[in-house]
C-alpha cells in the first residue's frame, strides 16, 4: 500500500468517529500538557536560580586563601607542605593570580569591625571594601541613591538594616519598613568611621638600666624584635552616604557579612589593620600587604575549574560556588525526574484510551478489514493502517498538548507575579519551554501512541478474512 493511500485511508477512518477519536486525542493532549507544564516549571526554577547566582557574580568567582589559614581543610590537598612554610597570600601573589589566563580581576577581601558615628551616636558594625565592578551586582538593583562616584571616593553604601539602626527604627516582627522612608533622611549625610592603621615603627630603645649585650652591638634577638616592631594608629575617615541597599549584597558571608560598604581602593589606601596582620605578626614586619582571602573573577563559569587548578599549583587553597552547587544540581535533576514521572502518568492513562479506541475500531470495521485482506491486502498493510491512525492521534495530541502546557505555564507565571507584586517583590520568570522540550513532548506522545497501537494492530492483522466477511 502506498504511503499516500495509507494516509488518506487513515484520515477517513478517523473522521468517521470524530467524537470518540477527538476525546482520545484530547486525552493525549492533556497528558502532554501536564508533562510540559511540570517540566517547564522545573526548568524555569533551575534557570531562575542560575540567573540570580550568575548575576550575583558567584558562579564566576573563586575564593583564594592561604594555606596558613587553618580554617580551611588541608586534608584533601596534595601538597603537604607545612603551614608555616606555605606561601603567604600577599600583594605579589594577588598580582600573579590576576595575570593567569581567563582571569578578569583579583581583588582582596578587606573587611573589619569598627565604630561608625552618625550624629555623634556610635554604632558598631562590619565595614567591607567593594570593587567598582560590584555595581552590576543584582543586590544593588533596587537600591535608593546610587553607587560610588569613583573607586576611591570617600563614600559609603549602607545596608537597609543598618539604616534602620542609624534612625533608631528597631525591627519589628512582621513589619517591613519602606526603604524610601529610610533614604530620604540619610542620603547625603555624613558618617565618621574610626579605624586602626598598622604602620612600621622602631623598637623601644633600651634603657640605661639595661645595657646592650656585647658592648654597643645588638643581639640577634633584638634585631628580630626591631624588624618585627609595628605601631597601631587610630584614625578617622569622613564618609558620605550615597546609597542604601534593600537587599544584602554580602549575604553569603553569614556572620561576617558587612552592613557598610566603601570603595575598595579607599579601603586599601587607608591601610586598615586586618586579621592577617595579627596572624603574620610573628614574622618580620613588611610593607607588603597580606590578605586573608582574595576573590578572583573568571571570564566564564565554564573556566572556573581550570583557574582553580592553576591557583592551586601556585600554592593556595581555592573555593568556588560550583563546589557547593553540586548538591543543588543533583536536587534539580531529581526534581525534573519526579516532575517528568508525574506528568507522564496522565499520558499513560491516555494511552489506554488509544488502545480502547482502536480495539473498538477493529470491531466496527471487521468487514472492512476482511474485504481489504480478501482483495490482496497483507497483514503488514493492516498493521500500518492502525499504526498510522495511532500515530496521527499521538502527533496531533502532542502538538495540542504542547500549546496547552505552554498556556498553563503562562497562567502559573502570571499568577505568581501577581503574588510577588503584592509582596513588594520584583516579577520573575519561573517557567521555561525550550525547543528541545517541545520536540521531546511531541516525540514522546508519538512513541506512546505507537506502542499503544501494537496490540490493536496485531489483533487486526490476525483476523481471518472469511470470518470477517461473515461478520454483521
Amino acid at each position: 500500500m502506498k504511503a499516500y493511500d495509507l494516509v488518506e485511508l487513515a484520515g477517513r477512518n478517523l473522521r468517521e468517529s470524530v467524537l470518540r477519536n477527538s476525546l482520545t486525542t484530547l486525552g493525549i493532549a492533556v497528558g502532554v500538557a501536564s508533562l510540559v507544564a511540570m517540566l517547564s516549571l522545573g526548568i524555569g526554577l533551575q534557570q531562575l536560580a542560575g540567573r540570580h547566582l550568575q548575576k550575583s557574580g558567584l558562579f564566576d568567582t573563586v575564593i583564594v586563601s592561604s594555606r596558613r589559614d587553618f580554617r580551611f581543610n588541608r586534608e584533601d590537598e596534595k601538597d603537604k607542605t607545612p603551614a608555616a612554610q606555605s606561601r603567604p597570600l600577599d600583594e605579589p601573589a594577588r598580582q600573579e593570580i590576576e595575570r593567569l589566563p581567563n582571569v578578569l580581576e583579583a581583588f582582596p577581601d578587606i573587611r573589619f569591625i569598627t565604630e561608625v558615628q552618625y550624629e555623634s551616636q556610635p554604632h558598631l558594625t562590619m565595614v567591607a571594601g567593594l570593587p567598582f565592578s560590584a555595581k552590576d551586582n543584582d543586590a544593588f538593583e533596587g537600591m535608593q541613591g546610587g553607587f560610588f562616584s569613583s573607586d576611591s571616593a570617600p563614600e559609603a553604601v549602607i545596608q537597609k538594616s543598618f539604616a534602620e539602626e542609624l534612625l533608631g527604627k528597631a525591627e519589628k516582627p512582621g513589619v517591613e519598613v519602606d526603604i524610601t522612608q529610610l533614604a530620604k533622611p540619610l542620603l547625603g549625610k555624613e558618617l565618621t568611621m574610626r579605624y586602626a592603621e598598622r604602620t612600621s615603627g622602631p623598637a623601644e630603645k633600651p634603657s640605661a638600666a639595661a645595657p646592650i649585650a656585647s658592648g654597643n652591638a645588638r643581639s640577634p634577638q633584638a634585631e628580630d624584635t626591631a624588624a618585627g616592631a609595628y605601631s597601631v594608629v587610630s584614625h578617622q575617615q569622613k564618609l558620605k552616604i550615597v546609597g542604601i541597599s534593600d537587599l544584602d549584597p554580602d549575604s553569603m558571608r553569614g556572620s561576617a557579612r558587612a552592613r557598610v560598604f566603601i570603595p575598595l581602593k579607599l579601603a586599601e589606601n587607608l591601610h586598615v589593620m586586618q586579621p592577617s596582620d595579627l596572624r603574620d605578626s610573628v614574622r618580620a614586619f613588611s610593607n607588603v600587604p597580606t590578605y586573608l582571602t582574595v576573590s578572583v573573577r573568571v571570564k566564564k563559569a565554564s573556566q572556573v575549574r581550570p583557574v582553580q587548578d592553576a591557583i592551586k599549583k601556585l600554592g593556595f587553597n581555592t573555593f568556588s560556588i560550583l563546589d557547593a552547587t553540586r548538591g543543588l544540581q543533583k536536587f534539580f535533576a531529581v526534581l525534573d525526574i519526579f516532575l517528568g514521572i508525574f506528568g507522564s502518568l496522565a499520558l499513560a492513562v491516555a494511552s489506554l484510551g488509544i488502545v480502547n479506541t482502536l480495539v473498538m475500531a477493529i470491531l466496527e470495521r471487521r468487514r472492512e478489514i476482511g474485504i481489504m485482506k480478501a482483495i490482496g491486502g497483507s497483514d503488514d498493510d493492516v498493521k500500518k493502517l492502525f499504526f498510522a491512525e495511532a500515530g496521527a492521534m499521538g502527533a496531533l495530541g502532542g502538538l495540542v498538548g504542547v500549546l496547552l502546557g505552554w498556556g498553563i505555564g503562562r497562567v502559573i507565571n502570571f499568577g505568581t507575579n501577581i503574588y510577588l507584586q503584592r509582596q513588594d517583590l520584583p516579577p520573575e520568570q519561573i517557567w521555561s519551554v525550550p525547543w528541545w522540550l517541545v520536540f521531546f513532548a511531541v516525540a514522546f506522545a508519538l512513541g506512546v501512541s505507537l506502542i499503544s497501537g501494537l496490540y490493536p494492530a496485531a489483533r487486526a492483522a490476525r483476523l481471518d478474512p472469511v470470518q470477517a466477511l461473515r461478520y454483521e
